[in-house]
Order: structure tokens, then sequence, then C-alpha cells
């Protein structure tokens, strides 16, 4: 989706995420410790998420979880940028990113999934189009072609929605609409999304490296 080729380029285009890695790199902190550290906020989401919906403070838990989501993002994109700029890019880091990125997704979804935010058969179904959209996208890589971003949603399309669908719920803590089949708050409707979207993703881009094998 574009939102996933804008946010490439305005990440590694602005100059206040680059005077960010510069402080990094000049502190010795290593890329391997902010994809890490991605994780560990991720880790703390799915907590949040989970536990907004056993409690009475909704409102804070729900912000906790939305704030630990937008830094998962952020040491997320942080990460290859340090490396990049120490000139320590390499495989054995790529391949950390890749691993810290699924778990990171795995928390984040199955905090708001067993937050009973959705049935869990919509989630399975959303975590096995994410799984797979992301894996379709390496795999391009493993046969000789050049790793596959494209298709209707990437992480950085997931992410911002998850963000946006959190925040939301801050507002307006109700399912819209108020009854029917299909009546889910702003968090459920974002992990149905991603069960329908993430799978056709998966689909594109199964279809544009056979094509061009």
């Amino acid at each position: 989706m574009a939102i996933d080729y804008l946010l490439r380029a305005f990440v590694d285009n602005c100059g206040l995420v680059r005077t960010t890695a510069r402080f990094f790199a000049a502190r010795g902190i290593s890329p391997n410790f902010l994809s890490l550290l991605s994780f560990f906020f991720a880790l703390l989401a799915g907590v949040f998420f989970f536990l907004s919906s056993k409690s009475t403070s909704l409102n804070l838990l729900l912000l906790l979880a939305g704030v630990f989501v937008c830094l998962n993002a952020l040491f997320d994109g942080l990460d290859g940028i340090v490396a990049r700029e120490i000139g320590n890019a390499n495989k054995k880091g790529d391949f950390l990113d890749h691993v810290v990125d699924r778990y990171s997704d795995m928390f984040i979804i199955g905090g708001i999934v067993f937050g009973g935010y959705v049935s869990w058969e919509i989630g399975v179904i959303a975590i096995v189009g994410v799984l797979l959209s992301s894996y379709m996208g390496t795999q391009a890589q493993a046969v000789g072609l050049n790793r596959m971003y494209g298709g209707l949603l990437g992480r950085a399309d997931r992410i911002v929605l998850i963000i946006c669908a959190t925040f939301l719920m801050l507002v307006y803590p109700y399912p819209v609409p108020a009854s029917g089949l299909l009546s889910f708050s702003f968090l459920g409707w974002a992990i149905l999304i991603f069960a329908l979207l993430c799978n056709v993703t998966a689909l594109q881009r199964f279809v544009y490296t056979w094509r061009r094998l």
C-alpha cells in the first residue's frame, strides 16, 4: 500500500530521524539493541491491549498500548538507519529485524484478539494473513528476485491502522455499528481488515513472484 512506501521514504529522508540515529550511533548503541527494544515495546503493547479489556481503566491502558505501538514503530525504523550510519548493515541484522517484526506482529495482534476486541476465528485468519504476506515478500528474495514489499497491506500500513484504531477507541470505545453481525470496535475492524487484506496481499505477492520466475 502507498503508506508503506511513503513511510519508508519519509524515514529515510527525515532530518530529525537521521539526527536521532546519529545520536544513538555516537553513543555506541547497536542496531540490534534497537531491534530488541522495538520488540520489548511490542510485547508491552500486546500485554496492555489484553489488560485493557479486563480493567475499568480502559482509556489509560489503551493509551499506553497505543504509545507502545508507536515506540515499536519508531525503534523498528531506527535500527536500519543506525546500521547504515555506522556502516554495519549486514545480513545478521536484517535477519534479526525480520524475526523481531514477526514476533512483534504476533504479540500486538494477539493482545488485541485475546483482549476480546474480535473473535478468535477472525484473529487466526488475520495472523495467517500477516505471516503469509511477510513470508511471500522474503521468499521472493530467496528465489532470486528482489524482496517484495508491494500489495494492499504492508507492515507500515498495519501499524498505522492499529495506532489510528487505538486512539479512535479512546474517543469512542463502542462497537460500530452498535449491533449486528458486523458490529466491532475500531480495533476489531482493524483486525478484520487484516484478515481480509493481508491474505489478499499474500496472494498478490505470490502472483507477482510466480510470473517473474
